[in-house]
């Protein structure tokens, strides 16, 4: 893996002088907030803004082919007290990946051995994963995030859901009555009840405009990969994929903000802290001002 360039950085320094920080350089969060997490986000996309291929190739990892932007990813997770993520998000990959743990999808974990023994240096607990559903239509035996070997996975729902789960033996966090979570009160009660600091969103991109909207997002780090996509699915892809796509919906490609926008008047403005290069990557973190 080759080094980051830094061409510039205006964030905090690293909490510790840990050599984990030699490829990337600085990395520092500001405190949480006393009633809810610091939020931090982190997404691919490509240079017309595009955040998945969609169909069989729906991963960030699709649009990267980076070493040093999954590397990244990790040392993000290592901050982390927990991901949230939508539950489309699980299901996609998975459906996507029939090889990966024997179809049971992705586990969403730091993979870097070296960086998890940094988060343990850090004195963090174990992973833990929160899945946001509305519908709560879920069978965690499909998936092995589930299984609790590796992580502790979570479904946020609402209450008029969770007797879906109740049977399930999974552990459920409880934010609203009914319809959409409420997003306001779910990461109260993970800083409340579940301790969680800092709090990283890897989307996907509905859950995340929607925590954008409700002015939740502190930050974001942004990696632009050097390909172009394309907004609309092009007939050729539409023609071999097996589900949705083949269907004619989504005939959108997401951005990295898939949820309904601002106004002039409150669209959200942000301050772009850093900038670092690998190659033709390019690796920026912004914050809302």
């Amino acid at each position: 893996m080759r080094n980051f360039e830094i061409l510039f950085d205006q964030a905090e320094p690293s909490p510790t002088a840990d050599p984990a920080y030699a490829p990337y350089g600085n990395l520092g969060f500001p405190p949480p907030y006393p009633d809810h997490p610091w939020i931090y986000a982190n997404f691919v996309q490509s240079i017309d803004g595009i955040a998945s291929f969609l169909g069989k190739h729906p991963t960030g990892g699709d649009i990267s082919h980076s070493q040093e932007d999954k590397w990244l990813m990790d040392l993000l997770r290592a901050h982390a007290d927990a991901i949230i993520m939508g539950l489309n998000t699980l299901i996609e990959e998975t459906r996507a990946a029939p090889e990966l743990n024997q179809g049971r999808g992705p586990v969403y974990r730091v993979q870097d051995p070296a960086l998890r023994e940094f988060r343990a240096r850090m004195g963090k607990g174990r992973e833990r994963v929160i899945f946001v559903t509305a519908s709560a239509r879920l069978d965690p035996q499909k998936y092995r995030v589930f299984d609790g070997d590796l992580v502790d996975a979570y479904v946020l729902t609402t209450k008029s859901r969770e007797e879906r789960l109740q049977t399930s033996g999974m552990r459920t966090i409880i934010a609203g009555e009914s319809g959409f979570v409420d997003l306001q009160l779910a990461v109260r009660r993970l800083r409340q009840e579940l301790g969680i600091k800092h709090l990283l969103c890897e989307g996907g991109p509905t859950l995340y405009g929607h925590m954008s909207r409700a002015g939740l997002i502190d930050e974001k780090f942004v990696t632009i990969s050097p390909v172009e996509i394309g907004l609309l699915v092009p007939p050729e892809q539409q023609d071999q994929e097996p589900h949705d796509v083949q269907r004619g919906a989504p005939a959108h490609r997401p951005t990295t903000f898939t949820a309904p926008g601002f106004l002039p008047d409150n669209a959200p403005w942000w301050q772009w802290m850093s900038c670092r290069r690998v190659g033709d990557h390019e690796f920026n973190r912004y914050r809302r001002r």
